[in-house]
């Protein structure tokens, strides 16, 4: 058993409207989502991709307006890396320049130039330049020939990498495939494949907020198999939670010896379920047993509109 890659990543912001101006706007991404918490109703919940949010494409915020600034440390993933084409680095480093987005030099890391930048809410964001072949949204307000691919991977900062370095190779299926210094690269699947474990021990542990992920989300096809991976992680000695219906994919959550919290998410069935592809993000869905209070929810959500 492997997992097939990164499904998504859920980060939360601040102001919800500066979230979608950044991500669909600046980066060029579809809002192919607009609901809410199931879990805190009166926070939006956005789902950004490509045209149909493949898993794969997907980050996810939880828009909380008077969230305290996270902090970045040990025991969280602390840096997002997006997929570009090779060569076009240079073009968002002037795009960043022109939109005053705060960003670093590109570096080079296993190959690959790398640059470096922050969202609204301080949220660390690479992107990265790679020969991906998944397509990019055509109708973004970037040049489709240039625009964002999907997730790479991710970076998480460890005290010690050990642990979760066995978890990976031996329970998930991740192949170790390189290490540069203190960074640990392993990867799964096809795409969105990469996990970087990043060993500071020095660093201080990691704070929940505002510019900060929340957890990150393994792809498995369907339920079955997802049964299947709750058996295996509980028989691993992961603390694991039942399977929680999120609407468009089915989720388990437990945390890494580490202590980043990681979920493995259905590929099924997507977020068309309840619009239709060419409207995806355009109104604010609600699960069946929220509706009866979409006055309410409604009333109690900033009204938000999509970069024109």
């Amino acid at each position: 058993m492997s997992v097939n890659g990164i499904h998504h990543v859920t980060a939360i912001a601040g102001h919800a409207q500066g979230n979608v101006n950044f991500y669909a706007g600046a980066l060029g991404l579809r809002l192919v989502k607009r609901t809410v918490n199931f879990d805190d109703p009166l926070t939006y919940h956005f789902y950004y991709g490509t045209e149909i949010g493949a898993p794969g494409t997907i980050l996810t915020f939880f828009a909380w307006p008077n969230a305290y600034r996270g902090r970045i440390g040990s025991g969280q993933v602390n840096a997002t890396a997006l997929s570009v084409p090779k060569g076009s680095i240079g073009w968002w480093r002037e795009r960043f320049k022109n939109l005053w987005v705060t960003h670093e030099p590109p570096v080079m890391r296993f190959g690959e130039e790398v640059l470096a930048f922050r969202d609204p809410d301080g949220l660390p964001l690479e992107l990265v330049g790679t020969d991906d072949a998944r397509p990019a949204w055509a109708q973004g307000r970037v040049p489709e020939e240039i625009a964002i691919r999907g997730v790479h991977g991710v970076t998480a900062h460890e005290e010690g990498y050990e642990m979760t370095a066995e978890l990976l190779t031996e329970t998930l299926g991740f192949r170790a495939v390189g290490q540069e210094g203190n960074r640990f690269r392993y990867t799964a699947g096809d795409a969105a494949s990469v996990i970087d474990l990043l060993c500071t021990p020095d660093a201080p542990h990691s704070r929940g907020g505002a510019g900060a992920v929340h957890h990150i989300a393994w792809r498995t096809p369907a339920n079955g198999e997802q049964l299947a991976w709750r058996s295996k992680l509980v028989g691993a000695g992961m603390n694991v939670s039942p399977v929680l219906d999120r609407q468009y994919f089915h989720s388990i959550y437990f945390r890494e010896p580490g202590g980043v919290l990681f979920e493995v998410a259905t590929d099924i069935p997507g977020f068309a379920t309840d619009e239709p592809k060419e409207a995806l993000g355009e109104a604010l869905k609600l699960p069946p047993w929220l509706e009866g209070a979409r006055e309410q929810i409604e009333a109690g959500l900033e009204p938000i509109s999509l970069p024109g």
